[in-house]
Formats: C-alpha cells, structure tokens, sequence
C-alpha cells in the first residue's frame, strides 16, 4: 500500500447503475487520513488507517466512490499543519479523518481546517480544549473528552486503594487536559496528587523528571504518555529504582510497551481508555473487520476511525454534494435522533432511507454519535491492564457511584 494514497475501486457501471435524484451515494468522495504513520504515536497510524479503509470498502462496495489520501502527521504539529496543507490544498479533499494527538488536532484546525472550511473528525483527540476551540463549527470527534476520562481514572486508582500518585505527562494539550482533569477529580475523591510533571518529547534522559515525581509521598506514577517516549520513561524508573508501580492512561494502550519493556515488569500495571459499550453495531464492526483483517488489535480508537469516516460519507450523501460546508452542516443531521437507526455495515440502508426522504441516526461502532454544538460526542471510559504478557479490557467504569 502506498503510504500517500489508497483507494478501492468501483466500477463505472455499478457507480451508473446506482444514481439517482436527490441524494446521492458518496461519489468522487475525498476523504484525509491524517494519521500519524511515524513518530510517537506510529503505533497507532496503521491501526486506526485500517478502520478508516474498512469503513470505506464497504461503501464503496454498495455502490459509492471514497478514495482515502494518506498523509503522515509524524506526531508532530508543524508536520501535521504540513499535511494537512496539503490534503486540502493539493489534493483537494472534502473532510479529514484526524489527526490522532490532540497536540496535532488542535494546530490543523486552528490553522488549516477551519480557515479553509473543511470538515475534521478526529476519533482520538480528546483534550478538554477541544471543545471550546474556535474552528468555526468544523471539528468535531467521536471520542468522548478527557474531562470525562479524568474522572474515570480517578475513581479507578481510589477503588484500587491508591491514595497518592505523582503524574508525569506530555507537554501537549492532550497530556496537560488529561493530567489536569484527574487531578481534580482525585483530590475531590480525597486523593493527593504529590507532584504533576510535563515533559519534553524526544528527550534522550528522563531521569530529574522521575527525581522530582518521588520527591513526593507518590504511591505510584500516573504516566500520560504516548509509547515511543513513554516507554523511556519506564525503562529509566525501574533501573533508577523510582517507581515500579504504574497507571496510564489510552496512550500506553499498545503491545509495544510490553515487548519493550517486558511483561514481568508490565504485570498488573493498569489504565483507561475510551471504550465501545456492547451493542450490534460494535459486533458487526467486529465482525466485519475480522473477517477482513484477521484479529482486532488491543489498540483503541480504530472504531472511532471507522465512524468519522462513515458519517462523513453520509453527510455528503445527505447533502447531495461533495461541497465542503455541506458536509459540515448535514453531519448532525445524520448522526442525532431523531431518525431511523442504521449501523456499522448498513451503509446501503441508510442511503436507500436518505433517498426515500427519511431522517437517519447513526449509531457507531464505538457507540452514540451524536455531536452537541461543540462537536463532541457522549461517551463512555473503560479499564485495561497489563496481564501475563498481553492486553486485557474490563468492565467499563461507572462514575456515578
């Protein structure tokens, strides 16, 4: 697969036979990939581009016309204003589908997206700036904001008789949102946050960092960080004797930590994550990615993917036109009640229900998807740990006990 371009094709009888008045399949439907396929958060790039292909296979295989353009964000922002430049300047795309890092959101659509008048999904940028952001209605995500992540993990770490940590995060909006927001609700919860600590990215030693976090009464060290440094960051705690205790939050979700720094040392390390609740529409995507790509990886965020990338295409159909504002202004129309539920694989349904004249609701894989004024999405905080070598997901949170 060429990194900077990816398409399924469609042929022009199938796309012929399919027209019709009023709205129309997605057709000649350019959709950005903003993903970061080098860099810190590399790990996730590929995974979550494969959400973001599935979703457009199958459109494209009940009669529409996506073609998804690849541009490398490599988890950095200036790189990532680059790309995005270039998605909406020279190859022309109709919405974006990213970026990841909300360091690398938060810049593009600040700078690109909402001066140029082009959609942004993100399904993984979830700091709490987001919402009050001025990106003149254009960005929106399918993944819920860490203020709600914040208060998940606290109530985690106390129900698991941790009473004082020190926290280590990355300088970035996501990093300080996320750090900021389970502070608060962990001193409400009575807990004591000794130290709370941002650091640089790409830093050869991490060690005053770790020095002033046990300065502290710290029982643990709450790691906000992303694999390629965080990883740095746990191999120099454990030589240096620091902590051996860690909690982290969705971007330490990855095998690598485990391959990197080893599963005995991992071993019932724990964290938080965005998570799908049970539904039809979390089992067919499952299902449908199986059968297309082997396994789910333990990663989050590739059905968030998947979604930004549905309801962009549904907008477009719901419009009846490529045009970028458009796309922007049908996305609430399709992704709110009221309106008939359609669902991960059910593409054709809801197409055939916005050409007959009937409101649609998508319901995602990674759960409701209906956007409030703000762009942002409900959501709901699940916990995973570190296990014998592998990644396991558990129960989801309830944070209102």
């Amino acid at each position: 697969m060429a990194i900077n371009r990816w398409m399924t094709a469609v042929s022009v009888a199938a796309v012929t036979a399919v027209a019709f008045a009023g709205p129309a399949l997605a057709q000649d439907l350019k959709i950005g990939a903003l993903m970061p396929m080098t860099g810190d958060l590399s790990a996730y790039g590929e995974a979550d581009l494969s959400g973001i292909q599935l979703a457009a296979e199958e459109i494209n295989a009940a009669g529409g016309n996506v073609e998804v353009i690849v541009a490398d964000t490599q988890t950095n922002p200036q790189a990532g204003v680059d790309a995005a430049q270039k998605l909406v300047n020279v190859e022309g795309v109709h919405g974006i589908v990213g970026a990841l890092s909300s360091g690398v959101t938060i810049p593009v659509a600040t700078s690109v997206t909402s001066r140029e008048g082009v959609v942004q999904i993100s399904g993984a940028s979830t700091s709490p700036t987001i919402t009050t952001l001025k990106d003149n209605d254009f960005l929106f995500r399918t993944v819920p904001s860490d203020a709600f992540q914040g208060i998940a993990l606290a109530k985690l770490v106390k129900d698991n008789g941790v009473n004082a940590v020190s926290t280590i995060y990355v300088n970035n909006a996501y990093g300080q949102g996320l750090a900021d927001a389970f502070a608060s609700a962990f001193e409400e919860a009575g807990g004591t946050v000794a130290e709370s600590i941002p650091f640089e990215q790409g830093q050869a030693s991490y060690r005053g960092e770790l020095q002033r976090a046990k300065s502290g009464d710290a029982e643990a060290l709450l790691l906000v960080a992303y694999p390629e440094n965080g990883t740095v960051i746990l191999k120099q705690s454990l030589e240096g004797g620091y902590f051996d205790k860690f909690i982290f939050t969705d971007g330490m979700k990855a095998p690598e930590v485990i391959e990197q720094i080893g599963a005995d040392y991992m071993n019932g390390s724990y964290g938080t994550v965005p998570a799908s609740p049970e539904s039809a529409g979390l089992k067919a995507f499952q299902e449908a990615y199986k059968a297309k790509h082997g396994d789910l990886p333990p990663l989050p965020y590739i059905d968030t993917a998947y979604d930004a990338t549905m309801l962009i295409a549904l907008a477009a159909v719901k419009a009846g036109s490529n045009d970028r504002t458009a796309i922007r202004d049908a996305l609430r129309d399709v992704a709110s009640a009221p309106g008939e539920v359609v669902g991960p694989g059910e593409y054709a349904k809801a197409v055939e229900l916005l050409k007959a004249g009937t409101d649609i609701n998508y319901e995602g894989a990674a759960g409701s998807q209906d956007f409030d004024e703000n762009g942002d999405v409900p959501g709901t905080i699940g916990q995973w740990s570190f296990q014998d070598g592998k990644i396991v997901d558990g129960d989801m949170i309830d944070t209102s006990k």
